[in-house]
């Protein structure tokens, strides 16, 4: 069973940064791709950002790319997301998952297809 806890979540002005990070405990880190979502009031659950387990593979959400940089350190276990220049529309909870495939380097972008979830963090952005 993997736990994953994010932090680094908050209030930010419009065009500020924040970098989040998710701490991934019971597993072999090495074995997940990891993904970054994002929910805000009153819409579904959208993806954000996917790496692969080796690092060599990573994706973005059109409205994003650019702007956020997924990272992740195998010696620390954590996966990160780099956000700058954040916008209003980036307000919403963002949530860690860990998705076991320790058979390729790849990813994927559909939330179904992950296996372990974090609580979530929430950034809010102001104008």
């Amino acid at each position: 069973q993997v736990q994953l806890v994010e932090s680094g979540g908050g209030l930010v002005q419009a065009g500020g940064s924040l970098r989040l990070s998710c701490a991934a405990s019971g597993g072999i880190f090495s074995y997940y791709a990891m993904g970054w979502f994002r929910q805000a009031p009153g819409k579904e659950r959208e993806f954000v950002a996917a790496i692969s387990r080796r690092g060599g593979s990573t994706g973005y959400a059109d409205s994003v790319k650019g702007r956020f940089t997924i990272s992740r350190d195998s010696a620390k276990n954590t996966v990160y997301l780099q956000m700058n220049n954040l916008k209003p529309e980036d307000t919403g909870v963002y949530y860690c998952a860990a998705d076991r495939k320790y058979w390729s380097d790849d990813f994927v972008r559909r939330a179904d297809e992950y296996d372990y979830w974090g609580q979530g963090t929430q950034v809010t952005v102001s104008s």
